[in-house]
């Protein structure tokens, strides 16, 4: 009897260190040490400015047959993976949102590595963005050790995500089930590489450059829509032309907007970068009407930066697109609806910047203030898939994750990066205190962000060196019954959120980087 419960309580010991070393060992920093705290400023001179992009589209994968038409690889119902390399396994690429196992059937579209370069005497910056539905902090980190690796003189790299739908799984939650990791290592690996590449090229291709910014607050108000009140749009577009000093041609466009790449839906299984690649497409070469253009384009290499789309801001299958040069309106998902929509986001675009009464710069000085952050995760679900390695991502400290919030400011405008779906009453205002909420409290985060980003010019980028989810207003969260505004159920970004201290810690955070943003030039 007593040798058994020996035996018992041996196996269980080696069971219980077992558990907790492994636990350590999913749960370990990946990058160990690592911390950005960056404060640098350079006066107004000339800037130099590069821009590049590399596909990124992955080549290779195995396609399928859905049988039922649902989108969604179900086998028991008759759907078969063509095995093209016949080792008996379905070697797919899992596109990421919507719902688990909706693999890649074909390419629609590219998807790209966009990348921006910046520098004044000694200062420099890297804008990437890349058509992917988000990119962790520890694969932003480790994609920057590789930049670092070729090119030491660049200061800071921002890697940011369109956060389209119809992209690879890169976060690890969208596989073929939820208890099945999504990511394909050799194409995280193409990410990283493609990423290095276009920042290497748009720093090696720099040249003295001429700034023209503009916004159009109201045009675009018709292609989002928002799904969770309070009704807060952030519609509003803010351009950056960037002009080869010598010539006048157009290096590259930034163009930021807030809306949810997902216009083709969930019934999509094709690869594709959605709005983003007409509208980018349409603003560098024109666009077609019937056998002549409608609208010139500008050239260069067009940049798509997503906004605050929390909430969610979505072009969703009940929002009618018109083709502004047809008539023709489009509900359908399908993407002729995508053509229709790059059209009227790039007329506009365009018909901004040929504002002739935009001013063009030839000296603007730069600063950044970056900072690493730590984030409570308190989001249960996020701990088991960190866990069950669904997630790829180190903690640095319990239930605490490194992420980053940065911002840079060039001449009369100011960027602002955040690591998420930020919702968008935090940087417009107006948020609420509904009755439901699980927090019977005021408004936290206030003042809105807006208010306080300095410069006639106010970029904001969500999905920004990292990707931890929607970024709730603590007095709107809402787990508990009764549930706000009606709802029977609780609302979904909860769901996907790192937990209600999110919000406020994020909010404060930007808030501080922005007060020594100012503090820089003085």
């Amino acid at each position: 009897m007593r040798k058994g419960l020996l035996i018992f309580s041996v196996l269980v010991l080696i069971l219980l260190v077992a558990v907790l070393g492994y636990s350590a060992y999913q749960f370990r920093d990946r990058h160990s040490g690592y911390q950005t705290d960056l404060s640098l400023y350079a006066p107004a001179a000339t800037v130099h400015a590069g821009f590049s992009k590399v596909d990124l589209t992955p080549t290779g994968f195995e396609t399928w047959e859905d049988v039922d038409g649902d989108s969604k690889y179900d086998p028991e119902k008759g759907d078969r993976f063509v095995d093209a390399n016949g080792n008996g396994k379905f070697d797919a690429i899992w596109l990421a949102g919507f719902h688990n196992s909706r693999p890649a059937q074909s390419v629609l579209d590219k998807l790209w590595a966009r990348a921006m370069v910046l520098e004044s005497g000694d200062v420099s910056l890297a804008l990437c963005v890349i058509d992917m539905i988000g990119f962790g902090n520890d694969d932003v980190i480790a994609t920057r050790k590789l930049i670092q690796e070729k090119y030491p003189e660049l200061d800071y790299v921002v890697i940011s995500s369109t956060h389209v739908h119809s992209s690879p799984d890169l976060i690890g939650m969208w596989g073929p089930s939820e208890f099945v990791r999504g990511v394909n290592n050799d194409y995280m690996k193409q990410v990283q590489e493609g990423i290095a590449a276009a920042v290497g090229e748009a720093y090696t291709s720099r040249k003295p450059a001429h700034f023209k910014f503009a916004q159009e607050p109201e045009r675009l108000a018709e292609f989002v829509g928002d799904t969770r009140p309070p009704f807060i749009f952030d519609a509003g577009l803010q351009l950056m032309q960037v002009l080869d000093a010598q010539t006048g041609a157009t290096l590259g466009t930034v163009m930021n907007w807030g809306n949810h790449p997902e216009t083709l839906w969930l019934e999509n299984i094709q690869i594709s970068s959605d709005f983003a690649d007409p509208w980018r497409n349409f603003v560098e070469d024109g666009i077609p009407v019937a056998d002549s253009l409608a609208e010139p384009g500008v050239g260069g290499v067009a940049i798509f930066l997503n906004g605050a789309i929390g909430g969610l801001m979505t072009t969703a299958p009940d929002l009618a697109v018109v083709d502004p040069y047809t008539g023709v309106s489009y509900q359908r998902q399908a993407p002729d609806k995508l053509l229709a929509q790059g059209k009227a986001l790039a007329k506009v675009t365009l018909e901004t910047l040929r504002d002739t009464s935009l001013v063009i710069h030839s000296s603007l000085d730069l600063g950044i203030r970056a900072k690493s952050i730590s984030l409570q995760m308190d989001n249960s679900l996020f701990q088991l898939a960190a866990f069950v390695g669904i997630f790829d991502r180190g903690f640095v400290g319990w239930k605490k994750i490194r992420s980053e919030v940065s911002t840079w400011k060039l001449g009369p405008a100011t960027f602002v990066h955040v690591p998420g779906e930020l919702y968008p009453e935090i940087l417009n205002g107006g948020i609420e205190s509904p009755a439901g909420a699980d927090f019977k409290l005021s408004p936290v985060e206030v003042p809105a962000l807006k208010e306080k980003i300095p410069g006639h010019y106010r970029f904001f980028s969500g999905m920004s060196n990292d990707m931890i989810g929607y970024i709730v207003p603590k007095s709107q969260w809402d787990v508990k019954p009764p549930f706000t505004y009606n709802y029977k159920e609780r609302p979904y970004g909860e769901i996907n959120s790192l937990g209600p201290e999110t919000a406020p810690k994020i909010h404060a955070e930007v808030l501080g980087i922005l007060g020594d943003l100012e503090k820089l030039k003085r």
